[in-house]
C-alpha cells in the first residue's frame, strides 16, 4: 500500500511539473511572434501659417499607432532643424490604419525658442534618439 501511495505521488508530481513546463515562455526564435520589420514611406511637411506645420507620413510594419506617431514627431523635428528652430510642440495627430499601412496627419508649432506648455520637444534630443533608433528624421 506504501509502495502505491508514493508511485501515486511520484505520477502527481510529474504530471504537476509538465504542467509547469508547457507554460513556461518559448524558447527564442522558436514560435517566438515576429519581430516588427518597419519600412518607412516618405513623408512632407507643410507650412500652415505662423509657426504651424502640418506633417503627413505613412509607414508599414508599425506595431501599433505609437510607431507612425514617434516617425511624424521625428520627421517634423528634423525639419524644425532644417529651419533653424530648435524646438517643437505636439498640437494634434490623427492616426488611421488602412490596407496595413499606418498614416499620421500630425500639426505642430515649430519654433526657435521653448514654446509654452509641458508637452515640448527638442529637436536635436529628438533628431539624436531617432537616429539611434533606425526612424528617419526628414534631413
Amino acid at each position: 500500500m506504501r509502495a502505491a501511495r508514493q508511485a501515486g505521488a511520484g505520477l502527481a508530481l510529474g504530471g504537476l511539473m509538465g504542467g509547469l513546463m508547457a507554460c513556461s515562455p518559448a524558447a527564442p526564435g522558436k514560435d517566438a511572434p515576429p519581430v516588427a520589420k518597419p519600412e518607412y514611406l516618405p513623408g512632407d511637411v507643410v507650412l500652415m501659417g505662423g509657426d504651424l506645420v502640418q506633417a503627413r507620413v505613412a509607414m508599414k510594419g508599425a506595431r501599433g499607432p505609437e510607431d507612425v506617431q514617434d516617425y511624424a514627431r521625428c520627421w517634423v523635428a528634423g525639419y524644425a532643424l532644417q529651419h533653424g528652430a530648435g524646438f517643437v510642440r505636439q498640437v494634434r495627430t490623427i492616426r488611421d490604419k488602412e490596407g496595413g499601412v499606418w498614416r499620421a496627419d500630425a500639426v505642430y508649432s515649430v519654433t526657435s525658442a521653448l514654446p509654452a506648455g509641458q508637452q515640448t520637444i527638442d529637436a536635436d534630443v529628438t533628431v539624436q534618439d531617432c537616429r539611434d533608433r533606425g526612424i528617419p528624421t526628414g534631413q
